[in-house]
């Protein structure tokens, strides 16, 4: 099992470009393989690009990937952006592998995060607009052995 010492995190700036959340996927691979945790990284860069995907297809700005390691042996990684707005389907009413009806357009992504996470929320930040203000949604995945 990998551990990691000196605390570590990374926080990726993304302009509002389609090719952004493949940039985003790339980095976290990366930062995963020098931390010894590649083994992290199939389940990682899922969550990562259905938050990411999410931030690009339902906001107007830029957004941001925030990688970092818990104490509990989780990672985490959080998707700012500006919009306040939470969306539905990382409410406390979905369970672990709800999946949308068949007709249903749109919701797989953040019901494969409430799937593959091992736990997932959003955050309210509180100064509108700014670099502080809009939300996090972030979702954890626990080691899964050496890479």
């Amino acid at each position: 099992m990998s551990t990691v010492a000196p605390p570590w995190s990374y926080t990726l700036h993304l302009s509002r470009d389609p090719r952004s959340p493949g940039i985003a996927r790339s980095t976290l691979r990366s930062v995963l393989a020098a931390y010894k945790l590649g083994g992290l990284a199939p389940t990682a860069e899922l969550l990562a690009s259905e938050l990411l995907t999410n931030a690009h297809l339902h906001t107007g700005g830029p957004y941001a990937l925030h990688i970092s390691p818990l104490a509990s042996g989780r990672l985490r990684l959080g998707v700012w952006d500006k919009d306040p707005a939470v969306p539905s389907g990382l409410g406390a009413g979905f369970a672990h592998g709800v999946m949308p009806d068949e007709g249903s357009e749109s919701g797989r992504g953040l019901a494969l995060v409430r799937a593959y996470a091992d736990a997932w929320g959003a955050s309210l930040l509180r100064e509108p607009g700014g670099p502080s203000g809009g939300k996090v949604l972030w979702a954890e995945c626990g080691w899964r052995g050496p890479s």
